[in-house]
């Protein structure tokens, strides 16, 4: 979306270690950024997207006299290599809905863990879900029998210890490689409509706490995050016992955050919830201050006053309204919109206003 700013590509007049540079300098530059941008895209001149390549251009070139050294000149450019390739291979597949899936690499293949994902994930394939998971083995292969390789993303990282993919998904196009693990958690979180939580050791936990701490402070979309795992085990369990008496009994997360995660009794019922999350949400953003939720369907007026009533707290300024997309959306102008000013805080409430939509619909 258009900020309000011209398209003009500014280079920036700030001080810069080394040689100094001046104002007019950097006018210089930012004209002959322009003319490469012209020769590489001539079609989308005076678009928005233009200037925001511009601006990363010259931030590259500032990298020089700020006096960057090599290793951080080849981190910087490898991750940025590695985001501009995956949302390439991702960007061919933009209209389907994906599920995140993350698990332990440990997982035997005949573990009950195994089965529940095989079949979790052949469901959502069913219900025309794509599944975005590691590549190695245990959960994350697991994760690529049940939907079979046409419909798997393998998001791989490297590791001195695993170094080849999974057999579902070796050699396809959709298998990424990943140096970083920032890079590789972006891709996993930013191109996901909903996760699935599996038993797992150290980097499920550092995947499962960075998951509801990016939707519990508003830094990810709303999300629905399933728990599951096969017959017989407690894990999840286990989790959700710590948090209420580690986390919640402490106040370092409230009641409402508990609502940010479910625990599934089986793989249908993670497909269930997952499903029912979208039947009337549609998805959601900011304009502002004002946080506008997209819909299928209108609520009555009696609905609303429900919302109202109940989800009082959300709401900084006014009231919860139904209408139209805001003036300076631009996407899904089809769709109703449910808005208010937000608090910016609450985010476990948010979701429960989210289910509250949907048991309204409904009814």
């Amino acid at each position: 979306m258009h900020d309000g700013t011209d398209n003009k590509i500014h280079s920036g007049p700030e001080s810069l270690s080394g040689t100094p540079r001046s104002r007019t300098d950097w006018q210089e530059v930012g004209r002959r950024i322009e003319e490469l941008v012209d020769l590489v895209a001539p079609e989308q001149a005076d678009t928005f997207d233009r200037k925001l390549v511009g601006e990363l251009v010259a931030s590259g070139l500032k990298l020089l006299p700020d006096g960057r050294n090599r290793g951080e000149l080849k981190l910087m450019t490898a991750a940025f290599k590695e985001l501009r390739y995956a949302y390439r291979v991702f960007g061919r597949y933009a209209h389907a809905h994906k599920v995140t899936i993350f698990g332990s690499a440990r997982t035997p293949e005949d573990h009950p863990d195994f089965t529940s994902c095989v079949d979790f994930s052949r469901h959502m394939a069913e219900a025309g879900w794509m599944v975005i998971t590691g590549a190695g083995d245990g959960i994350m292969k697991a994760g690529h029998v049940g939907p079979g390789k046409s419909a798997s993303f393998g998001v791989a990282i490297r590791l001195p210890f695993e170094t080849t993919a999974n057999s579902v998904i070796h050699g396809d196009e959709k298998l990424i490689h990943f140096r970083y693990f920032f890079t590789r958690k972006l891709m996993f979180l930013s191109q996901a409509e909903a996760v699935a939580l599996f038993p797992g050791g150290f980097g499920t936990m550092d995947e499962v706490y960075e998951t509801l701490t990016l939707v519990q402070t508003g830094k990810s979309g709303m999300i629905p995050i399933v728990m599951l795992e096969g017959q017989g085990g407690g894990y999840w369990e286990e989790f959700h016992a710590f948090a209420r008496n580690a986390l919640l009994s402490r106040r370092m997360i409230s009641e409402d955050d508990t609502a940010l995660y479910y625990h599934a009794r089986n793989p249908q019922d993670a497909v269930r919830h997952v499903l029912d999350f979208y039947r009337n949400y549609h998805g959601s953003r900011y304009v502002g201050d004002d946080l506008a939720i997209r819909v299928r369907r209108r609520l009555s007026d009696g609905h609303m006053e429900t919302l109202n009533q109940e989800f009082s707290r959300l709401v900084k300024a006014g009231q919860i309204r139904q209408g139209g997309p805001l003036e300076q959306e631009d996407e899904f102008l089809d769709l109703p919109r449910i808005t208010f000013t937000h608090t910016k805080r609450d985010f476990g409430m948010v979701r429960r206003l989210i289910d509250r939509i949907n048991e309204l619909d409904a009814s």
